[in-house]
């Protein structure tokens, strides 16, 4: 077992377990994380997902090169296929997931700390890009989702010159939305969690999928995607709970539906 799961009520925390070899990417992982992304997505009563890795070095140090080097081309290709595979169905979780950084995140552990929705990071970590100085490329979508996040001048800054950056740095890039003494990070990003479990489910996957959707999108295409995103909260059971719960000054209690 190469990924932990642990459940806290509507919250799962995934733990990466590979602290010897600073939690890199191996192909049991991605198989084991692609087995979990399935299993979640049908999952209604799992409403968040914290993704971490054991110990403190790291978080994800990117892929194992002692694998990799036993790797032929065809295994390479089919690494590949899994990394995109596994970030992907990361990414299209309809449930929001936290990635709590609590140590390096370099490579292909960076770019699966891009495919989270949020991003905490410990203030003592260090994140980037290194590959250009390897002789290759971000090969995980580095290079596509990493302009998303910051825009063009800054992403091409990071990755063409391989730059690590701590995690101050990295919240001021817009890399993590927090920087914060590792010692409470795992704290942090379970309160973050709980606090996303409350919302709504149905208001939370709908808007993920407005924003995710719509932001290659010429304007108006983007607006027509989010009024076709925003009906179905309208008819939910839901926005009468939310109703209900502010007429009578109560919290919502939100059953998905």
């Amino acid at each position: 077992m190469e990924l932990s799961v642990e459940r806290d009520g509507a919250v799962e925390r995934w733990t990466i377990l590979g602290e010897a070899r600073r939690n890199s990417l191996t192909m049991a992982l991605l198989g084991e994380l692609r087995a979990h992304e399935l299993r979640a997505a049908g999952d209604r009563a799992l409403r968040a997902i914290v993704l971490t890795g054991a110990g403190d070095r790291a978080f994800c140090a990117g892929a194992d090169l002692k694998e990799r080097a036993r790797m032929d081309g065809a295994g390479v290709a089919g690494f590949h296929r899994a990394l995109r595979e596994a970030l992907g169905g990361l990414e299209a979780l309809p449930q929001p997931v936290v990635a709590a950084i609590n140590g390096a995140a370099l490579g292909g552990g960076l770019e699966l700390a891009l495919a989270c929705d949020l991003r905490l990071v410990a203030e003592e970590a260090e994140v980037g890009l290194p590959e250009v100085g390897l002789g290759i490329i971000p090969g995980g979508g580095g290079t596509q989702r990493l302009p998303r996040l910051l825009g063009v001048a800054r992403a091409k800054e990071l990755i063409l010159t391989a730059r690590r950056v701590g995690g101050a740095e990295a919240c001021t890039l817009g890399l993590a939305s927090r920087a914060v003494p590792r010692a409470r990070l795992a704290a942090e990003a379970q309160a973050l969690a709980e606090r996303l479990s409350r919302l709504a489910p149905i208001a939370l996957r709908q808007a993920k999928r407005a924003i995710d959707g719509g932001v290659g999108l010429p304007l108006e295409d983007g607006l027509e995607l989010e009024h076709r995103l925003y009906r179905p909260c309208l008819e939910s059971r839901d926005r009468l709970e939310a109703l209900d719960a502010f007429a009578a000054r109560r919290p919502p209690i939100f059953g998905g539906e």
